[in-house]
């Protein structure tokens, strides 16, 4: 199985190949570049594993939650990509990317959504592959994030860095370590879609949406 996966959902820009196991990464901090380098660095890597568009199984990329533009630019560019070769997607949660990264059992998720608020969620590893949702996704404050049963969860993510003592308040009894510095990457995109691309649960490339949770990306004058 040969997977491209792309993901633009923070200021950094990754693309990634799945090569039947093996995984190549490239990555860049785009800032607000992402629509100039994704399919530069996309005919890099493909270049360096001497393929073509052509021989791809599959295009993955990060759905969300994230940046709105950023969000798009990934979608956008895995449609194009695979109308013009006749391609499989699948959308791949940028929580359940993050929890993957970790290589932990229990994680708990929760990037910055900034407004003050995070997008949170808690996941369970099945296989090394394949995640159960004990809390599914949602937006919401930190001061409000769901409660979690049980002990020896790992958090993770960029809202336990912004908003490190509302989180350890909330999960002091259940939380057994915080892994800091995690982004959502390609790599992790491209091992969670195997598994949808090989029991056919990808998706035509019509009906491939970011997952945008937040409605609106500004506060108002009076709600600031």
């Amino acid at each position: 199985m040969k997977i491209l996966a792309l993901e633009t959902s923070t200021e950094y820009c990754s693309v990634a190949l799945y090569l039947d196991g093996k995984i190549l990464n490239k990555e860049i901090l785009a800032e607000r570049r992402h629509s100039e380098i994704l399919l530069p660095m996309i005919q890099e890597i493909l270049a360096e594993a001497e393929l073509t568009l052509r021989q791809i199984d599959g295009i993955a990329f990060g759905a969300g939650p994230g940046s709105f533009t950023g969000l798009r630019i990934a979608c956008g560019v895995a449609q194009g990509l695979a109308y013009a070769v006749t391609l499989p997607v699948v959308g791949i949660s940028t929580l359940e990317a993050v929890a993957q990264k970790t290589g932990e059992q229990k994680v708990i998720v929760a990037l910055d959504a900034r407004m003050g608020e995070i997008y949170h969620a808690a996941y369970q590893q099945l296989t090394s592959h394949t995640w159960k949702i004990i809390s599914p996704p949602i937006l919401c404050s930190p001061q409000q994030s769901p409660s979690i049963v049980g002990n020896e969860w790992n958090g993770c993510g960029s809202g336990f860095e912004v908003y490190s003592k509302e989180l350890t308040l909330i999960y002091n009894n259940n939380l057994q370590k915080i892994h800091y510095g995690f982004h959502p990457q390609a790599g992790e995109i491209a091992q969670l879609a195997l598994p949808k691309f090989t029991d056919g649960s990808n998706t035509d490339p019509a009906n491939a949406a970011p997952i945008y949770i937040r409605n609106k990306v500004a506060l108002k004058e009076s709600e600031r």
